[in-house]
Formats: structure tokens, C-alpha cells, sequence
């Protein structure tokens, strides 16, 4: 079943993909009250139930709200879905134009020797396609509140970039870029002064869903003072997480650490008064928007030295703006939660609703109410938990956008536009390869150019009788590309 192998391992991600590890402890509860009542009703004298009439109205309304919250959730998955999709296409728009229309035949600038210009145009080329690259990674991190670009697969994108108000990338002396970064900030570039270096711990192997599975071997190779952090760190499953409940000795725990003299675990105010772990809290490192300036920066340099024409100009900028427009949106969905009091109000109408079911439903059920209750637990905690954990997608959870697929994408794909070597179209157009007329004239482009030559036709003669021959491939393909069995049934 599991491509690793490791049938428990796969097993258990699926049961984190599913709600059951949520709600089992809830089940049970509802599930023991709903045997209780069967007990007190069938063993003694007591009748424990109450009139249905109030069952069919609350369970109405309590399916459409959970309904309406889980559809705001699924809302809010499907936005970040599609912003990110936009992130995607602006990123390829960018890549696009930078590799193909940013011209590399420029005016040597005073001093430079002339053989050297276009080289570092293809250099300066590439490195910005390294910073369209970085943007989605930035964003990814941004959104799981991960702050800094002290990342294996970040660092090594931005550890050019100017580090100080000077515009040095390295400061005098300093055998990495960032050596003193967390000594001398105060002329620090803010991209820089974002990570909190005390608390970074040291770079441990990266937390990869596959095995053999390491995208950022193939990053630029760049050393770095301060320990980089895995591009994935996903929550660390603890026994919390199977039983939620335990959170209640949670205090004891840290007691008896303090008293052994032991640090406290790095997971000490993640989870909430239900034992659940909580989503990190916003961050105020805003990378994404750094990036975008050193970008912004160069299409300046690039329209202040008349290398983009207003239409390439335009697009560059065009993509710039869906890049911003997009971070701001995701932002938005990030710091904006469903409000706590509507949250709070229907799970408790929910737990209400579920105590005396079991009380309304035995006079019909009796010992199936037991089953029953279970059921509709199942139904409405499920969907309660479903919109909880699909309303901030951006996390490691099972259910949430698979982000670091979006940024490997993103890096396929601008490597792909920046190994296209842009050739002059004519060499590979008038090719013995092209038959541009097929299927009524199959010669080659070369051969039909030959062709003209020899038998003296005029440019407006030779227009006729392609004319010609275009009309007779439209024949032609109309009949072999026509179904007309589908044709016959469609007019029936």
C-alpha cells in the first residue's frame, strides 16, 4: 500500500486524513450518555425520555448552520487554492519575460570590457529568476508562520541580496553573507533582521513526505553562519494528539520537568483547553514583500536603461501586481479565522443537541439508540471538525494545500523557460522537419521556399495557391475529424 513500505506508517496518515482521531473521544462521551439513558430507562422505574417534537426543528437548523460553516470553510480552502494557482501563473509570466524578453546585447558600462557584457546579462537574468523562485517559497513559509530565510530551500535563493542601507551583500571581513547578521543590525536590511537567531536550533535532515526524497540538493551550494532550518517543519506528533484529553496533565508535566532541571518541550502553549493543537499565530516577517522590492528595483533599472518596450514592460509589471495581489489575499485569509463566538456557540448547540438526543429518541430506538447516537455524532462533529481544519489550509495537517508541491512546481517550471535557448525562429521554421499545409500539401517549409524559387512564381501567386491549398485541408480535415455516429445520434 505505502510506497515506503511502512503499512503502519501509511495507515496512520491516512487516519490523521480523516476526522475519526479528532472526534473518538467525543463519540465515546455521547455514545456512553446515550447507553446510560438505555440503562436507566430499561432498569428501573424512571422514565427518562421527553417529547421528540423539538428533535425535527433544532436538527433542521442545526444542519443548515453546520452546513453554511462548512461550506465558508471549503471557501476559504478553495480562495488559497486559487491564489495559489495564481502565484503559479504570475511566476511563469515573470519568468517568461525575464528570460526571453530582457535583451542581452546592452552598452558595456564605462570600465567593463565589451566581451563580458552579455555574460552577465544571462547571470543577471538568472539570478532574478532565482528571486521569482524565492517568492512562492517565501510565501509558503510566511503562511505557516515560519519567520527569517534561514531555510534550506530559501537561504540559498536570497543570500546575494544586499544586506545593509550601503547595498553590500557581505559585510568587510565576513566569510559568509550573513556572518554578522545577528551581531551588527543596525544598518541591517529588514529581510535580514527578521529571524530570530537565538532560538534558531541547529539544521537537522528535513522532514520530506518521501524517502530519497531531497529537492534542496540541487539549490545553490551556500554556507551560512546561522543554522538553517529544514524547508518542511511539521508539528512533532505527540501522545496529545491520540488523547486529547491528557491535556489536562499537561501542568504536571511541566512541573516534574522543572523540577528535574529539564527544558520545557517546544509544543508548551501550541494546543488548546480541548488538548487540540492550534495554528500558529501571524507573523511580522513579511519576506514576500521584500522580494517583491528587489524585483520592483530591477524592472526599474531595466525601464530606466530603455532595455523593455512598453507592451514587455507592461507584462513584467502585470505580474509584479498579481504576485502582491495575490500575497495580500492569502494574508487575508490567514488573519482572518471564523470568529471565535460563532465557533464557540455552535459547537455547544451541537453538544446540547446530542446530550438529549438519546432522551428524545429511546421510546422509538431503545437499545438502538445506542447506534444512533453514534451516528449522528459522527455526522455533526465531523462536519464541525472538517470546517476547524480546512478553514487555515496553509499548514501541515493531511487536509491542508500541499505547498511545497505548489514551490517545486513553481522551480520545475521556471527551469524549464530558463534551459529553452530562445532561437531565432527562422532556424527551426524553414526546416525539412515543418509541413506547416499538411495534410493536402505535405512538403517541408524549406522544400515549398525551394520550390518557388525554381518554378519563378510571384510572391502574390505563390499566396494564391496556398489560398488553395488551406481551403483543401479544411476539406479534408472536416471529413477525417467529423464522428458521424455521434453526428447521427445528436440530431435524433
Amino acid at each position: 500500500m505505502a510506497r515506503d513500505g511502512n503499512t503502519l506508517k501509511w495507515a496512520w496518515k491516512r487516519l490523521n486524513a480523516t476526522v475519526l482521531n479528532d472526534i473518538w473521544l467525543e463519540l465515546w462521551f455521547f455514545s456512553t450518555v446515550a447507553l446510560a439513558v438505555c440503562l436507566i430507562n430499561q432498569y428501573t422505574e424512571v422514565n427518562f425520555t421527553i417529547s421528540n417534537q423539538l428533535l425535527t426543528v433544532l436538527g433542521t437548523v442545526l444542519g443548515l448552520v453546520i452546513s453554511f460553516r462548512t461550506t465558508s470553510a471549503y471557501d476559504r480552502f478553495w480562495e488559497g487554492r486559487k491564489l495559489w494557482g495564481t502565484i503559479g501563473l504570475a511566476s511563469r509570466n515573470l519568468g517568461m519575460v525575464i528570460w526571453i524578453h530582457v535583451p542581452l546585447v546592452r552598452k558595456p558600462k564605462a570600465g567593463e570590457p565589451a566581451a563580458d557584457a552579455k555574460l552577465k546579462a544571462i547571470i543577471e537574468r538568472k539570478s532574478m529568476m532565482n528571486l521569482v523562485q524565492a517568492f512562492s517559497v517565501s510565501v509558503k513559509h510566511y503562511l505557516r508562520s515560519e519567520p527569517g530565510i534561514y531555510y534550506e530551500d530559501l537561504y540559498p535563493l536570497l543570500s546575494f541580496l544586499p544586506q545593509n542601507v550601503h547595498g553590500e551583500a557581505t559585510p568587510a571581513g565576513a566569510s559568509t553573507p550573513d556572518e554578522k547578521a545577528a551581531d551588527d543590525t543596525s544598518h541591517s536590511l529588514p529581510i535580514w533582521l527578521n529571524s530570530d537567531h537565538s532560538t534558531m536550533k541547529a539544521s537537522r535532515k528535513s522532514k520530506h513526505r518521501h524517502r530519497n526524497f531531497n529537492p534542496e540538493k540541487v539549490l545553490p551550494d551556500v554556507q551560512s553562519s546561522v543554522p538553517l532550518r529544514p524547508a518542511r517543519n511539521p508539528p512533532k506528533d505527540t501522545i496529545y494528539d491520540i488523547l486529547p484529553f491528557l491535556i489536562i496533565f499537561k501542568p504536571i508535566q511541566s512541573l516534574v520537568k522543572w523540577m528535574l532541571g529539564r527544558v520545557k518541550s517546544d509544543q508548551d502553549g501550541t494546543r488548546n483547553f480541548w488538548g487540540k493543537r492550534k495554528g500558529p499565530p501571524p507573523i511580522d516577517s513579511n519576506v514576500p514583500l521584500e522580494i517583491t522590492l528587489f524585483l520592483s528595483s530591477y524592472f526599474n533599472m531595466l525601464q530606466t536603461a530603455g532595455l523593455l518596450t512598453p507592451a514587455i514592460a507592461t507584462a513584467f509589471n502585470n505580474a509584479l501586481v498579481s504576485m502582491q495581489d495575490a500575497l495580500t489575499n492569502l494574508e487575508r485569509i490567514r488573519t482572518t479565522p471564523i470568529p471565535f463566538a460563532y465557533q464557540a456557540h455552535l459547537r455547544m448547540s451541537v453538544w446540547l443537541y446530542l446530550l438529549f438526543l438519546p432522551v428524545e429518541i429511546y421510546t422509538a430506538f431503545k437499545w438502538l439508540t445506542i447506534p444512533c447516537t453514534a451516528f449522528a455524532a459522527f455526522l455533526y462533529l465531523g462536519f464541525l471538525e472538517i470546517g476547524h481544519e480546512i478553514e487555515d489550509p496553509f499548514n501541515y495537517d493531511e487536509n491542508d494545500l500541499d505547498l511545497d508541491h505548489f514551490c517545486l512546481q513553481i522551480q520545475r517550471e521556471l527551469a524549464e523557460i530558463t534551459a529553452h535557448p530562445a532561437p531565432d525562429p527562422h532556424s527551426y521554421i524553414f526546416s525539412q522537419w515543418n509541413q506547416p499545409f499538411a495534410p493536402s500539401d505535405r512538403r517541408s517549409a524549406e522544400q515549398i521556399v525551394a520550390d518557388r524559387e525554381e518554378q519563378g512564381m510571384t510572391d502574390e501567386d505563390a499566396i494564391t495557391e496556398i489560398r488553395k491549398t488551406l481551403l483543401k485541408s479544411y476539406q479534408e480535415i472536416h471529413e477525417a475529424t467529423l464522428n458521424t455516429k455521434r453526428a447521427k445520434f445528436s440530431g435524433l
